[in-house]
């Protein structure tokens, strides 16, 4: 069962696909979203959740006060899940407040960030990245590549990976912050240079 942790949908239950996704555990979850509430919270920020399965990455930040989240994900069965999640969680948004953007993309990775517009003044302000383990290194380097023209200035990247592959291939733009392992899940941070 995989569930929003805390923010105003705490405790709500999402749906996970079948099949063909891996979703991040809830201790990994916690361990993230400690993490950004360290680094200033997510309140008014743009989230981007690559390989977004069923969207517990990018809702949890939206119930955490993020402004928009957009969730690419090819697999059109997870894709509707997402959707599905993404209509729970925000219509949970407390009355008065502004309801948060979520948008659910259902193309590759590789696809949207060549095709997506590039808003240099605005940007994503956190992305993660939770590809399927099998991913080859150099795909995702591509990724991490292809991803930065999206970002904004002060953006935080998170890859997910297992603990057997090696950390991610940088491009200069990013900078490696930190690397934490919780059993076999590595999370490797990084920010924008």
């Amino acid at each position: 069962m995989t569930r929003i942790i805390a923010g105003f949908a705490g405790s709500l239950t999402l749906a996970v696909p079948r099949a063909g996704t891996r979703p991040t555990s809830d201790r990994v979850r916690e361990a993230i979203f400690s993490s950004l509430e360290s680094r200033g919270g997510l309140e008014g920020l743009h989230v981007l959740d690559l390989y977004a399965g069923s969207g517990a990455l990018a809702l949890e930040a939206v119930s955490r006060g993020a402004a928009s989240a957009v969730l690419v994900e090819k697999n059109p069965a997870a894709a509707k899940i997402a959707r599905q999640n993404a209509t729970t969680v925000t219509a949970a948004t407390p009355r008065g407040t502004a309801r948060p953007r979520v948008e659910v993309v259902v193309q590759t990775v590789q696809a949207y960030l060549r095709n997506a517009p590039v808003h240099a003044a605005t940007g994503f302000d956190v992305v993660f990245i939770d590809p399927p383990y099998d991913l080859p290194d150099a795909e995702l380097a591509e990724t991490l590549t292809a991803l930065v023209p999206h970002l904004a200035p002060d953006a935080t990247v998170l890859v997910e990976r297992s603990t057997r592959t090696p950390a991610p291939d940088y491009p200069s733009a990013l900078v490696p912050d930190r690397t934490k392992s919780y059993g076999e899940t590595a999370l490797h941070w990084s920010t924008r240079a």
